[in-house]
């Protein structure tokens, strides 16, 4: 192996030590709801943060249950919006939980670290208006009377707040390193992109007070879009991301497209720099499971279809039954009864 070949995987495998570790904290999703992170030597003892992580756990434990909150939802958004695809958001039980693939700087880890800084932003967001928490609570900023002439009144959410927690929780492992590597300004653009989608569609949501609700007087406030929106607005930037590179621009490195034919991207598109596997065969060095077992549609065309999600390899049908309830009737007063009806259903799995 020449020298240069040497350099290039040392850099690589130093890149995705890095990049793993960065993500690492998701691993608060596994830990059991029902202890609650209380005091600092719970701190020390969570798995998967970094040493500065750590402090910030102490200084503000009222807010790490909020934390663990957000990286449960984005596990579950990642695994709903990928549900039908090869790479499917399957989890481990080690570090980092997505596996190997996250420390590759494809557009399957670009929609990880989005919906994780999301997940947190809007956990931490969430928490505030319900009260939770001490620090913070609805954003007081929004008052007074709108251009529309409604009046601002009851709880906004403070975004604010918890887009903030995010950037100093969620990016820490990056901007303590200098973000100078190319992957590590992946990771902070995609983290930014993933609580933008959450910013741009926040919305107002009134409620009208008057005579038999006429509506005479409209009070309204900001509310955050629900979370399955964030997971389909970041989902359809996966879709387009674009393939970038570092190159410098003036004093300061930054990431460009790879092709200078592709317009430059925005802040709220995610951004990747390696083409992804086709995650078809199982892969233990590339932490890639591979589709072999997976259910597929026999009928459909797209990537869910039997022929796309298996790889060419075909499918087995079987037969199962299912018990269903029907026949329901309600009953006065007050219950509903139902009937367990029994069918047969195919099904098919990929070899």
């Amino acid at each position: 192996m020449s020298p240069r070949s040497c350099l290039r995987s040392l850099r690589l495998l130093v890149f995705a030590v890095f990049s793993a570790a960065a993500s690492n904290w998701l691993y608060l999703a596994k830990l059991s709801s029902v202890g609650s992170i209380s005091d600092e030597e719970t701190c020390e003892k969570l798995k998967g943060l970094i040493q500065r992580q750590v402090q910030m756990c102490k200084r503000n434990l009222e807010v790490m249950d909020s934390v663990r909150r957000g990286a449960q939802l984005a596990i579950e958004e990642c695994q709903y919006q990928f549900r039908n695809r090869r790479w499917n958001c399957s989890t481990l039980d080690s570090l980092p939980v997505f596996g190997k693939v996250v420390t590759q700087g494809t557009r399957e880890a670009a929609f990880v670290y989005a919906i994780s800084s999301a997940g947190v932003a809007f956990a931490v967001t969430r928490a505030c208006s319900s009260g939770e928490l001490d620090k913070c609570g609805c954003d007081r900023t929004v008052h007074g009377v709108s251009p529309e002439g409604f009046q601002w009144s009851g709880c906004s959410d403070n975004i604010a707040y918890g887009v903030a927690f995010s950037q100093s929780f969620v990016d820490i492992r990056e901007r303590s390193k200098g973000a100078s590597s190319s992957r590590a300004l992946m990771n902070l653009h995609n983290n930014e992109a993933g609580r933008k989608a959450i910013l741009n569609h926040m919305r107002v949501e009134c409620k009208c007070h008057g005579v038999s609700g006429s509506c005479e007087v409209k009070t309204c406030w900001k509310a955050m879009p629900p979370f399955r929106k964030v997971g389909h607005v970041l989902k359809e930037k996966f879709d387009g991301a674009t393939e970038v590179e570092q190159r410098r621009v003036g004093s300061s490195k930054a990431l460009v497209p790879r092709n200078s034919q592709f317009k430059p991207h925005t802040d709220e598109d995610l951004v990747y720099l390696e083409p992804s596997p086709d995650f078809c065969e199982h892969d233990a060095r590339s932490g890639v499971l591979g589709t072999w077992g997976r259910q597929c549609n026999k009928t459909s065309k797209a990537i869910d279809g039997c022929e796309l999600l298996c790889c060419g390899r075909g499918f087995h049908t079987s037969e199962v039954e299912v018990v269903e309830r029907c026949s329901c009737k309600f009953h006065w007063c007050c219950f509903v009864k139902c009937r367990h009806c029994h069918r047969q259903v195919e099904t098919h799995t990929c070899r």
